[in-house]
């Protein structure tokens, strides 16, 4: 889908890795590594996103850092747009409702640092929650988003304790 609208792949894993997650800052040289891609064709596009003002920068050391620049008018709306493509915003909305307690969702696993990966991992936080009815969730929103769900029910306690100083991101928090 967001193909047809973005031809450029090295733009989109660019963008999937600062939109989805905010806080993720990253290099040229750890792109190059993690994308598999000339160090060339990432600045390129790198630069176009800097240049757009859709990316931010600053030094450290002798590294050029790029993140999201979220003050951008568009920050929001490219958010929203890659959760669309990668399935989170079907995911949240079917889960959420209808499952018992639950307090937060959080996107753990690669999604979290901005990698993109056919799988999903999410840590529900709650109590009492229908396991049955997450997996018939799951199941439905897995072929609609042709991408595997994996998922984890923790307390706020064990969430606290099993993702210490791990990337997690929260994409839905109980309004209770």
């Amino acid at each position: 889908m967001i193909e047809s609208l973005i031809t450029s792949k090295t733009r989109i894993k660019l963008l999937l890795k600062f939109f989805l997650n905010s806080q993720t800052k990253s290099y040229l040289r750890s792109l190059e590594t993690e994308f598999g891609e000339s160090t060339n064709s990432i600045r390129v596009e790198l630069n176009r996103l800097e240049h757009a003002g859709l990316l931010d920068t600053n030094t450290d050391g002798n590294k050029k850092m790029f993140f999201a620049n979220t003050r951008h008018p568009l920050y929001n709306d490219i958010n929203n747009i890659l959760k669309k493509f990668v399935g989170i915003d079907q995911i949240i909305g079917q889960v959420t409702t209808q499952i018992g307690d639950l307090q937060a969702a959080f996107l753990t696993g690669d999604f979290a640092i901005g990698k993109d990966s056919k799988i999903i991992d999410l840590a529900l936080v709650g109590y009492k929650l229908d396991r049955p009815f997450i997996d018939t969730l799951v199941e439905k929103a897995e072929k609609f988003i042709s991408r595997r769900i994996k998922y984890i029910i923790l307390t706020e306690e064990e969430m606290v304790q099993f993702y210490n100083n791990k990337p997690v991101l929260l994409i839905w928090k109980s309004d209770k």
